[in-house]
């Protein structure tokens, strides 16, 4: 083979008359601080609750109750009784204790991985190596244990507060947040919210096998609801009052007005016809349900001017 021909086969490959040449980094994905990370949170977030368990059991269980071999002497002595009814309630709180020491371990983590690189909207790519992208793998890692254990556990609602005490999300009064995918980190939703089951709020999307990460804050106001199932992507906002039907979603920066009714993909107002053939109801229906409104209201007015 000639000198001409090695000196070619390491030119660009061109595509329609232009030279392209693709740049490719290996991606750092620092195995070593997610191993330490997991280990971490997973034995300091037993140790003081795993102590003040054992130290319940060595000191009060096993003498004032399981060494009593007298079954009588069981039900009717009352340090037994106090130990046996005190067992659940330290139970129960040695597991809160876990959660917090939990939450506390993934703060301080989530706290360095902010002040070395905050996060913020932006695409990240991910063919060049990068600070902001380092600390943005590492943050998706620090949340998904935690995540999954308030989830998967006895008190599943503490979610909310776990993720507002880490700075994670920012999560409104009153909002029921149910089983969801994604929405662990860089989203916002106000008061009185409810997000129905296997709903999507992702504020990061990878465009491709090791394409940018698409990477924008997601807000939700107050009063809003999912229905379920309702898929919504980075750089998304859902504003005040907004009724979602389940399946109802949108894609990237996408604006939900609000004050209305939506349904369908891509999402859109739902009017007065689409609810009839939504619900399966006739005007017949309609006008009879207006009836039985306004014989109501007279009946309750009848019953405040009798009292």
């Amino acid at each position: 083979m000639s000198k001409s021909e090695n000196d070619s086969s390491n030119e660009p490959t061109a595509l329609n008359n232009n030279s392209i040449t693709v740049e490719k980094h290996d991606i750092k994905l620092h195995f070593h601080w997610y191993l330490f990370i997991f280990l971490t949170s997973y034995f300091f977030s037993y140790f003081i609750p795993s102590i003040i368990f054992a130290l319940f059991v060595i000191f009060v269980f096993i003498p004032y109750f399981l060494e009593i071999d007298n079954f009588y002497v069981l039900l009717t002595n009352l340090p037994s009784l106090i130990a046996l009814a005190l067992t659940p309630i330290v139970l129960i709180m040695c597991y809160l204790l876990r959660l917090y020491m939990l939450a506390i371990i993934t703060r301080f983590f989530w706290s360095i991985t902010e002040k070395k690189s905050p996060s913020k909207d932006g695409v990240i790519p991910r063919n060049i190596p990068s600070k902001t992208l380092n600390y943005y793998h590492i943050r998706s890692f620090v949340i998904k244990y935690p995540k999954y254990i308030f989830t998967k556990g006895i008190f599943p609602w503490l979610i909310n507060w776990l993720y507002n005490y880490v700075g994670t999300n920012k999560i409104g009064k009153k909002t029921s947040i149910e089983e969801q995918i994604c929405a662990d980190k860089f989203v916002e939703i106000g008061n009185n919210c409810y997000i129905g089951v296997n709903s999507v709020l992702t504020s990061h999307l990878v465009e491709g096998s090791f394409g940018n990460v698409v990477y924008f804050k997601i807000k939700v106001g107050d009063n809003v609801t999912f229905g379920g199932r309702n898929n919504f992507a980075s750089g998304c906002q859902i504003l005040d009052n907004s009724y979602l039907l389940p399946d109802a979603s949108g894609g990237k920066h996408y604006t939900v007005k609000g004050d209305n009714y939506y349904f369908g993909l891509p999402i859109r107002k739902i009017f007065k016809k689409n609810i009839m053939e939504y619900l399966k109801i006739t005007e017949e229906d309609l006008i009879k349900a207006k009836n039985l409104e306004e014989k109501q209201k007279s009946i309750k007015k009848g019953k405040n001017i009798v009292e």
